[in-house]
């Protein structure tokens, strides 16, 4: 991370006081019953005054609008290296939803740190828990998304990367309302699985317990 004569921003300041080459990761999409998971990872290669001011907003995607989310999207992922990875629904119901989460997180951050082809490098990770079989020095972060510039970026990019593809899926099957609910088993939705069933990009052991209670 190089800093060049950069303004105050708490979580740019939580990165810079690693003084390692710090990546961050966060994924978007565990909850859902229907479509992928998504993780990304970024790392902030320069840091410039302009930069940090075209990002004040930035933080926890979950506290920002998605039109807030959307508005930095293109300066976070035109002003980084980074990676956005989705694994699918035949891998999720394969693997499960925390295994495949870790897995999109694996394969996003060894990409960035690929890239970098650095020493001290340092991935954070959102949330309690490590990845699995990664081969870099890592170190989780509770609640990072708030904390760290680079972990709440790569929300940034997880969350609208998702958002857009749920998007598309809402396209073909408009029936369940993907657009609005991005996937959660909100009332409507499973209302319209009772009425229409279930799809290819639907998780179905995330509805074993709506279909037992029937």
């Amino acid at each position: 991370m190089l800093v060049i004569n950069t303004v105050a921003h708490p979580l740019f300041e939580f990165d810079k006081n690693y003084s390692k080459t710090i990546i961050g990761t966060d994924e978007a999409g565990r909850g859902p019953g229907a479509g992928g998971v998504f993780a990304a990872a970024v790392h902030f290669d320069v840091i410039t005054e302009g930069l940090i001011s075209d990002l004040m907003i930035l933080n926890d995607s979950k506290k920002l609008t998605p039109k807030k989310r959307n508005s930095i999207f293109d300066t976070i992922k035109n002003n980084t290296i980074n990676e956005i990875v989705c694994i699918e629904v035949d891998e999720i119901e394969k693997i499960n939803i925390l295994n495949a989460s870790l897995k999109a997180m694996n394969i996003s951050c060894s990409t960035v740190a690929s890239k970098l082809n650095q020493e001290n490098i340092l991935t954070l990770v959102d949330g309690n828990k490590l990845i699995k079989d990664y081969k870099f020095p890592q170190e989780f972060v509770i609640k990072g998304d708030s904390k760290s510039a680079s972990i709440a970026a790569a929300s940034i990019l997880a969350k609208v990367s998702r958002d857009r593809y749920m998007e598309k899926l809402h396209e073909e099957f408009p029936m369940y309302n993907w657009q609005k609910n991005a996937g959660y088993l909100t009332a409507e939705h499973l209302n319209a699985i009772d009425k229409f069933g279930l799809t290819k990009y639907h998780r179905p052991s995330f509805l074993k317990k709506h279909f037992a209670d029937k």
